[in-house]
């Protein structure tokens, strides 16, 4: 295998790796949901969005894979007003069925 085929493998990898980061806390906090621990779920998942937003903003454009839908400025308030929500939600309810 040529250095420049093994350089695009590494480029490719590099590239979604800020993705499956955010992936798999996400993945995580469906799993606490799943176990019936919906609080720490939905912070896990507020906490993935609130992470994305930081890696959207801090990594160059090659280096954002799938994080990048829109402009940086629309994707970073998109996922920390998302993540925002998300985090306000799940810390505040009290009482009822979702306890």
């Amino acid at each position: 295998m040529s250095t420049a085929v093994a350089n695009q493998r590494r480029d490719a990898v590099l590239t979604h790796l800020a993705f499956t980061a955010v992936l798999a806390l996400v993945a995580f906090g469906v799993l606490r949901i799943a176990m019936y621990h919906w609080r720490e779920g939905a912070v896990l998942i507020g906490g993935a969005l609130l992470v994305a937003a930081v890696l959207r903003a801090a990594l160059p454009h090659n280096r954002t894979g799938l994080l990048a839908i829109r402009t940086r400025t629309v994707d970073v308030l998109s996922y920390a007003g998302l993540g925002l929500l998300i985090l306000f939600v799940a810390l505040t309810i009290t009482g009822g069925p979702l306890r």
